[in-house]
């Protein structure tokens, strides 16, 4: 287990494009840290430069107060999980995880192997499969047995490089889990990268987004979803993802493409007759036929294009026209979050006892309370709290360490395997 730091990290290729730019980030003992961001946005390589497979180009990497920038990665005592699970296919289960081990033999006795292997063995379900080899398993087995290999090695940090991209949804659902328990149970510093903003929000107790190679928010998944400090982490934490609306300021009110909002008393009276971007999360509306929209609500009708009833709940596509100034600015932002430039038109998700279905007219509602207001030309959340973000970020980091502190006396009263 060990603090690793990151300071002013920089990646410059030879073209002397910036991969990475001035990245700074402290990862605290124990602290379970999601590298996230659409493809393309840095965050492989930012974490092969801890790991030791990308030189860094300007900046300090710090292990436990150390700078090992120059240290091979051998030397660093990190251990890495592949995408692609990189097994050996001729070893069996067994001699796969013991591998990092043996090429240390002289170091670690053979007794000692045995009783690493059969403990991660036994954390992982991997008892009936020692003797296999790795083609005769399926996703989900090969890659616990890429994580016990990690696991025996007692290594400072595990490092995971989109470790459930191959596996179908139900597997990663289940690995997510497999995860989870593991570094609680371990309470092992761990940096993980991923392009799923669910496996983000899930695993992570602070995610940090990346945006062509640039840090843009690092904080605990709730405050991402709560308080994002610009429209780029909005649209990109959330499933589906939040609305943007335009919205043209008119004295103390908003006007948006389909009623009217209160103007909030962190958008000034600079403002006034501009062009602004609303954001409302899809579950933030609710049908009005269903549920009585509560005091200081705004209620508006609108014309449903498409629904999908899932069962538990019930998305509908409302269509509207997008300003001019901003929808080139918003189709590019769809573009950086790998989406398919569809903005012009509103998502909400309803109880699944809503009767809203094709073409109807729906009477919904939403809490003007929910919605973020955005400066179109920075990117900025006009209407962040700062100090709602800080008591969030204060909880997360209270509930992170009482996590730590019980797996850490669990594991320390379990007898090791004999």
């Amino acid at each position: 287990m060990s603090r690793i730091e990151l300071k002013n990290i920089v990646k410059k290729y030879g073209d002397g494009f910036p991969a990475v730019n001035d990245v700074s980030l402290d990862i605290a003992d124990g602290e379970f840290v999601i590298l996230v961001g659409p493809s393309g946005c840095g965050k492989s390589t930012l974490l092969r430069m801890v790991v030791g497979l990308e030189d860094i180009t300007s900046g300090d990497l710090l292990i436990d107060g150390k700078r090992v920038n120059d240290l091979a990665p051998r030397d660093r005592d990190l251990a890495m999980v592949f995408q692609n699970y990189a097994l050996y296919p001729h070893l069996t289960v067994g001699e796969n995880i013991a591998f990092p081990l043996r090429l240390n033999h002289s170091k670690v006795p053979e007794s000692e192997v045995r009783e690493r292997v059969q403990r991660a063995a036994d954390m992982l379900e991997l008892n009936d499969h020692l003797d296999r080899k790795p083609a005769n398993l399926s996703g989900g087995q090969r890659q616990r047995v890429a994580m016990g290999r990690a696991i025996v090695r007692d290594a400072k940090a595990f490092l995971f490089d989109e470790p459930l991209s191959n596996l179908d949804a139900k597997l990663r659902g289940q690995m997510r889990t497999e995860i989870a328990r593991m570094q609680r149970s371990l309470g092992t510093t761990t940096l993980y990268v991923t392009h799923d903003q669910t496996e983000a929000m899930t695993l992570g107790d602070r995610v940090a987004v990346l945006r062509k190679g640039v840090l843009q928010q690092v904080a605990s998944p709730r405050e991402l979803y709560e308080q994002p400090v610009n429209l780029f982490v909005a649209g990109f934490i959330g499933s589906p993802p939040m609305n943007f609306l335009p919205a043209r300021v008119a004295g103390d009110r908003l006007q948006l493409p389909f009623c009217e909002v209160p103007r909030p008393a962190a958008v000034g009276a600079e403002h006034d007759g501009k062009l602004l971007i609303v954001g409302v999360r899809p579950e933030h509306f609710d049908d009005a036929e269903v549920t009585d929209a509560p005091s200081g609500a705004v209620t508006f009708q609108a014309q449903v294009d498409v629904t999908e009833w899932l069962g538990n709940e019930l998305y509908a596509y409302v269509p509207f026209e997008a300003a001019a100034e901003t929808r080139e600015q918003l189709a590019e932002l769809d573009r950086e979050l790998d989406g398919e430039s569809m903005r012009s038109q509103l998502v909400v998700t309803l109880d699944a006892m809503s009767a809203v279905r094709d073409g109807d007219t729906a009477h919904l509602w939403f809490h003007p309370s929910r919605m973020h207001v955005f400066d179109p030309s920075s990117g900025r959340n006009l209407t962040r709290d700062e100090e709602k973000a800080v008591k969030i970020g204060q909880q997360a980091e209270a509930l992170r360490k009482r996590s730590l502190e019980r797996a850490r006396a669990q594991h320390a009263q379990t007898p090791a395997h004999v």
